[in-house]
């Protein structure tokens, strides 16, 4: 008996398809079709177009969009994410073959954890800007994102290189010191213990409050949560996050004490005991080791230690 299988919907992947897939990824990333239209250059109708093309050619409904707004649908934000994978595969080929032809061009996407600008320490700009001189002919793509996001992204070649707080190895990539920071326990100015006169709190104190605000994935804030053994009362996944929380006046948290200086002298926080209640964090930068990394991620990274001091 003969078995009918489903024939495939997409068939043979054409240039028109990846145009059509960096159109939704714009579409996606945008929030919408009209938010799209300055991003792409092209009226709100034809983004339109080239979202029901896609829809049709892949046999699914990516997104809803009308009066209620825009969303994804559960089979749009899968496509979503195979775009990025497909993308970054793209954009790795063309380097390979710049690598080929002996130069450096296309883009290049690099990823920073959140909040380093401020930290004095940091020189991720000076290694931006040398490395713009040295090729002018690279497009650089700068993101911020979780720890996780970004080791998976450098593993999966969707960025080229990361900076993270140094947490755990991975045998898959090659991590570099460069700079560090000094992470403080911070309460908001209506919190009880903003202008409190009792001995300052310890870390079984901490403990017994149960209102720490921590990260909610791996990293050294978790580690030190964990080692620390303090319950998290709330959980945020970025800085920004954490110091929101710390402003509500419910809840006490770890931030970077160059990030939360300007909040101190405000007078919207204050370090709580930091002689002994603050922990240290060095940052790496994460580069694949392979497939080996383009010329361009390459001189990237000698621009970044360089910048910082080190080899």
């Amino acid at each position: 008996m003969q078995v009918n299988r489903p024939r495939p919907v997409l068939g043979q992947l054409a240039d028109t398809d990846l145009r059509l897939l960096q159109v939704f990824k714009a579409v996606v990333e945008c929030g919408g079709l009209s938010a799209a239209e300055l991003e792409l250059n092209i009226g709100t109708s034809t983004v339109s177009r080239h979202v029901k093309d896609l829809e049709t050619r892949l046999g699914l409904v990516l997104c809803r969009r009308g009066r209620a707004g825009f969303a994804l649908t559960a089979e749009g934000q899968r496509v979503y994410d195979e775009t990025l994978r497909l993308l970054a595969a793209v954009d790795g080929f063309r380097a390979s073959v710049d690598d080929i032809h002996d130069r450096m061009g296309g883009a290049l996407h690099i990823a920073l954890f959140d909040k380093t600008a401020s930290n004095p320490q940091a020189r991720i700009h000076a290694a931006i800007g040398d490395f713009a001189q040295q090729a002018p002919d690279v497009a650089l793509h700068l993101h911020v994102g979780s720890i996780p996001a970004i080791e998976r992204g450098v593993m999966d070649g969707s960025f080229a290189l990361g900076v993270i707080p140094e947490h755990r190895a991975s045998a898959s990539l090659r991590y570099d010191r460069l700079f560090g920071e000094t992470m403080a326990l911070y309460c908001g100015g209506a919190h009880s213990l903003f202008n409190s006169e009792r001995l300052a709190p310890d870390w079984q104190a901490l403990r017994a409050r149960k209102d720490f605000a921590g990260l909610g994935y791996h990293s050294p804030n978790m580690a030190l949560a964990h080692g620390r053994r303090l319950p998290r009362a709330a959980t945020a996944f970025e800085q920004e996050a954490i110091a929101t929380l710390i402003l509500s006046g419910r809840f006490v948290g770890f931030l970077p004490d160059h990030y939360a200086e300007p909040f101190v002298q405000r007078g919207q926080m204050r370090a709580l005991n930091p002689g002994l209640l603050h922990y240290h964090c060095d940052f790496v930068s994460v580069l694949r080791r392979s497939p080996q990394p383009s010329r361009a991620a390459q001189a990237f990274h000698r621009c970044l230690l360089r910048a910082h001091g080190v080899g």
